[in-house]
């Protein structure tokens, strides 16, 4: 069940998602409007959301002119819906007027408020607190009520378990529902009340789902996202006033934000094309030249962002787990399924031309190796999922010395699939190769674990310290799922998972 709903939701992009969820969310709004089970009148929700998303369109299409750069209009309606959603409904032409101009802030805070190629600020957020300080058109976060509650929360859980967020989010709604639980029962309110209150009327759910989750303005490892969730919380949950600054939710959105910019790589990526070589039949390695330093820890994964014409529903933004070493500063390598039929963005990325420069948001990811060098492993990969493995093994075979002890499990769908062969021989690991088909020959090292799923059983029987390693499952959702299962089984020490949805 897992791996279907991984798979189903990884045949859209993040930026349809969003827009599929809020845009859900803005029709009920309007049906409970006209049942008069909201303040606002169904020709006010209407005016509002065609102006918010008409502003922030037009002022995308022509900040990215003026930047230079390619406008992207599923990014713009996102803001737009997320405009619509904070800022009060209204009618009245000054009111369309500024709602309109909170639009335009929103939309050149992206260009404005960045440092080097990256935003610091969620969008919205940043003109929530410029509209709002000013007094020009003051936040209201009207979709935060009890009538539309529970779809706010269905929404909020769709977008945060696509992204791998829920921790972050049950984080944020925790500690937040607690405080203002708190604060609310200190004066007077009764526990059930003010706990009903804290969920129904304030934006604790909607700012959890769709602005803290927000991938271009979080910090790169869980831990460091799990503590911007918690300092979110706080700022957001307790009052204060500096002047014409009072707390609002926009403000401890911003200071997060400001919080995840000092962990994170604080400049946009810009490399230059070397080429690309073929892994498999169906398979190929990309190779990159860092214009400028990039941190990584082997495990981890980049988003490449290659702008083109004729974008489909998978957008022009992909992942990609990092196969180069860690300390090789010239290059960064990513291998890439190329199957067909192909995304615009795979058949954009299969036609690059050497010298070609190309931008990536960051880098990010926790699929990290213990710090004990010591601690034995069982790595499991599933077609390209070998990814990365090829980065953490690159350390083993420069000579650094970890991991240590290793054997991997790589499943393919026919001995041709077998991609980094030589970067595997290279690292001295066993490596144990499920396929349909026994392959002809295999280097030293290497045996044949047989067709079919794999199990605990095999494994057991292959791996015979199997109970005292760690384990490490890398590929598509259905594969992750099943070995992880399988693992357990067998009784392993702990697992790391690292499923490729949507790849």
């Amino acid at each position: 069940m897992k791996s279907r709903l991984d798979t189903l939701l990884g045949r859209v992009t993040m930026y349809r998602l969003m827009i599929v969820v809020l845009g859900a969310i803005a029709l009920v709004a309007l049906i409970a409007s006209a049942l008069g089970q909201l303040f606002y009148t169904p020709l006010q929700l209407v005016l509002s959301l065609a102006v918010a998303l008409v502003a922030t369109g037009f002022s995308g299409w022509i900040f990215a002119l003026l930047f230079r750069t390619r406008a992207h209009l599923e990014s713009s309606v996102i803001t737009g819906l997320l405009v619509f959603m904070v800022f009060l409904p209204t009618d009245a032409p000054a009111g369309l007027v500024l709602l309109a101009l909170s639009g335009v802030v929103a939309s050149a805070s992206k260009y404005l408020l960045a440092i080097r190629g990256r935003h610091i600020l969620n969008p919205v957020a940043a003109a929530a607190v410029v509209m709002t300080v000013t007094t020009l058109n003051l936040s209201g976060w009207w979709v935060a009520n009890p009538v539309l509650l529970p779809f706010v929360a269905v929404g909020a859980l769709i977008v945060l378990y696509r992204t791998r967020k829920l921790a972050m989010g049950l984080t944020f709604v925790v500690i937040a529902t607690a405080i203002v639980t708190v604060r609310l029962v200190v004066l007077g309110q009764p526990v059930l009340d003010s706990l009903s209150l804290a969920l129904g009327s304030f934006p604790i759910v909607f700012l959890a789902g769709f602005m803290l989750s927000e991938p271009l303005t979080l910090p790169p490892r869980r831990r460091q996202q799990l503590l911007v969730a918690a300092i979110v919380a706080v700022v957001f949950s307790i009052p204060y006033q500096f002047g014409p600054v009072y707390s609002s939710p926009e403000i401890a959105l911003v200071v997060g934000n400001v919080v995840a910019f000092a962990f994170g790589q604080r400049r946009g990526i810009r490399m230059r094309f070397l080429g690309s070589r073929d892994l498999t039949p169906t398979s190929a390695a990309f190779d990159f030249e860092p214009l400028q330093p990039v941190r990584f820890r082997p495990g981890q994964y980049l988003e490449l962002t290659l702008p083109h014409r004729g974008v489909d529903s998978r957008g022009s933004r992909r992942m990609f787990s990092i196969t180069s070493a860690a300390d090789d500063g010239s290059r960064l390598s990513v291998g890439v399924k190329l199957a067909q039929p192909s995304s615009s963005f795979k058949r954009t990325l299969a036609t690059l031309e050497p010298g070609a420069t190309v931008r990536a948001t960051g880098v990010a990811g926790d699929f990290l190796l213990p710090a004990d060098p010591g601690v034995p492993l069982v790595f499991a990969a599933g077609g390209i999922g070998i990814t990365p493995f090829v980065s953490q093994l690159a350390e083993r075979s420069r000579g650094v010395g970890r991991p240590v002890d290793v054997v991997l499990v790589y499943a393919v769908s026919s001995p041709e699939e077998l991609a980094y062969a030589e970067e595997l021989v290279a690292a001295g690991i066993r490596v144990l190769v499920s396929a349909p088909d026994a392959p002809d020959d295999l280097p030293p090292g290497w045996d044949y674990l047989g067709p079919g799923r794999v199990s605990a059983e095999a494994l057991a029987a292959a791996i015979p310290d199997l109970h005292g390693r760690w384990a490490y499952v890398s590929g598509p959702p259905g594969f992750v799922d099943h070995v992880a299962h399988e693992f357990r089984r067998a009784g392993v020490r702990g697992l790391h998972r690292d499923a490729f949805a949507g790849y």
